[in-house]
């Protein structure tokens, strides 16, 4: 594996040395860390997370959530130049923060429907240490603001080459999709597998353009066919704010059509409280007209 490694850093080199023009190096580092009061889910993500990324560093829980600033410190002190976060409220919901330290700009988003890698126990599996393909949807370039949540992940969940703990090897997708205005993240594995001839055989010949796209000649060892497995995690993220600077500055994008989850519970207890009080004054006249008709108002007679 080492001798592997070498042998092709060793063509990049020669290859930025040919022109007479140094390449540009992409060293991005990512840190990754969390606030306190997240639960064991929130901490199992976090962990798939800095897996998945050998270009990452994770740091100790973060004690404040309002000098959230001081994120900019801790990346500068331990060579970073994007922060992860993960800002846990009332052990139910999660925020993620992501920034370009130290300029800017700074995204945050709300966490919903999490399963992580442990939970969804998916056959795929992948190399640790691997880069991964990163396959964003059309609709990012549709608005300025999405161009920059594009850019913005791609600097983060992008592994560039010659990375710190990286393997020369490109086994797994990243796939962001956005629907209903929010980005559903999901990982697969790249897996291919030999086919018998036996089953090319018996393959119609309808499928035969399909077949071209998916299988791809392996030299002497035959055809392979290659697929998708998903082996997690898998969430969903809807952008909240876009700010200019590093957790801070002023607003750039704003999504008016968010809706916190403190407001959809208190919206929750409101109807529950509304059917109790309809009900008591359901009673209340029940009691009123019985009295009107001479009736017993008392308490009703045991059955």
């Amino acid at each position: 594996m080492a001798a592997v490694y070498k042998t092709l850093s060793r063509s990049s080199k020669e290859d930025a040395t040919a022109n007479g023009v140094p390449a540009k190096k992409n060293r991005q580092r990512v840190l990754i860390l969390s606030s306190r009061g997240i639960t064991y889910r929130h901490r199992h993500l976090l962990n798939d997370l800095y897996a998945l990324l050998p270009h990452s560093r994770k740091d100790a829980k973060l004690d404040t959530k309002t000098k959230l600033y001081q994120l900019n410190e801790l990346a500068d002190l331990y060579n970073c130049n994007n922060v992860l976060f993960f800002e846990a409220r009332k052990g139910k919901d999660l925020y993620i923060w992501m920034s370009k330290a130290p300029n800017g700009p700074t995204l945050k988003c709300h966490l919903q429907n999490l399963h992580t890698t442990s939970e969804l126990h998916f056959p795929g599996n992948c190399l640790r240490g691997s880069r991964p393909i990163l396959s964003f949807d059309a609709t990012f370039t549709s608005s300025p603001h999405l161009t920059l949540i594009k850019e913005l992940l791609t600097h983060i969940f992008g592994v560039p080459k010659g990375a710190r703990k990286t393997k020369p090897f490109v086994d797994h997708i990243m796939g962001f999709t956005i629907a209903d205005g929010k980005i559903w993240i999901r990982c697969f594995e790249i897996r291919e597998t030999i086919i018998s001839k036996a089953e090319s055989r018996t393959q119609p010949a309808e499928n035969d353009a399909e077949k071209k796209e998916m299988i791809r000649t392996a030299g002497e060892k035959g055809d392979t066919k290659i697929s998708l497995i998903e082996i997690g995690p898998r969430f969903i993220l809807t952008p909240i704010v876009v700010l200019e600077s590093s957790f801070g500055g002023p607003v750039i994008y704003e999504n008016k059509e968010f809706v916190s989850p403190n407001q959809i519970r208190s919206e929750l207890r409101l109807s529950k409280a509304g059917r109790y009080n309809q009900r008591s004054e359901q009673r209340i006249e029940r009691k009123a007209k019985k009295g009107d008709l001479g009736l017993r108002t008392g308490k009703e007679r045991p059955y």
